[in-house]
C-alpha cells in the first residue's frame, strides 16, 4: 500500500475515533442526571432509612433486614440503569460489527481508501442512529425513576 492510502486510512480511522468519543460524551451529558439522582438522591434516602433501622431495642438480624430493605431503591435503580446502558451499547456494538463486515467484504473488491471510506459512512450512521436513540432511553429511565426534567 502506498503512503499517501496509508495516511488517508489514518485520516479516516482518526475521524471515526472521535466520533465515537464523541457519543461516550455525549451519552455521559444525557446520562448525568440519571446518575446523580441514583448516585445523590436514592444514596441519600438509602443512608437516612438505614440510620432508622438502628434501634437498641431491636435484633441485629432485625436490623440488617431493615438495612437491606433500605437498599432495594437503590439497587434496582443501579441495575436498570445499567441494563439499559448494556442494551444500549449492545446495539451499537453490532450496529459497528455490521460495518466491519461490510469493510472487509469491500476490501476484497475495491480499493482499500474507498472501502475506509465507505466504512467510515457505515460507522457515522450508524453512530447518528444510536445518539437518536439516547433521548429516549434517557427520557424511559426518568419516567421509571421519577426524575421530573429541569
Amino acid at each position: 500500500m502506498d503512503h499517501i492510502a496509508a495516511a488517508e486510512e489514518q485520516i479516516i480511522t482518526d475521524r471515526i475515533r472521535r466520533k465515537l468519543e464523541e457519543v461516550n460524551a455525549s451519552a455521559q451529558s444525557q446520562l448525568s442526571p440519571i446518575q446523580d439522582h441514583i448516585n445523590f438522591t436514592l444514596q441519600q434516602a438509602y443512608f437516612k432509612c438505614a440510620y432508622e433501622c438502628f434501634d437498641r431495642n431491636r435484633k441485629q438480624e432485625e436490623i440488617a433486614n431493615c438495612v437491606e430493605h433500605c437498599s432495594v431503591p437503590v439497587v434496582n435503580s443501579q441495575q436498570h440503569f445499567e441494563g439499559e446502558m448494556a442494551q444500549f451499547q449492545e446495539r451499537m456494538n453490532r450496529s459497528l460489527m455490521v460495518c466491519q463486515d461490510k469493510f472487509e467484504a469491500s476490501k476484497l473488491h475495491k480499493n482499500r481508501v474507498d472501502a475506509a471510506k465507505a466504512m467510515e459512512s457505515c460507522v457515522n450512521t450508524s453512530i447518528e442512529d444510536s445518539l437518536d436513540t439516547l433521548p429516549h432511553i434517557v427520557q424511559r429511565m426518568k419516567t421509571s425513576f421519577s426524575i421530573a426534567d429541569q
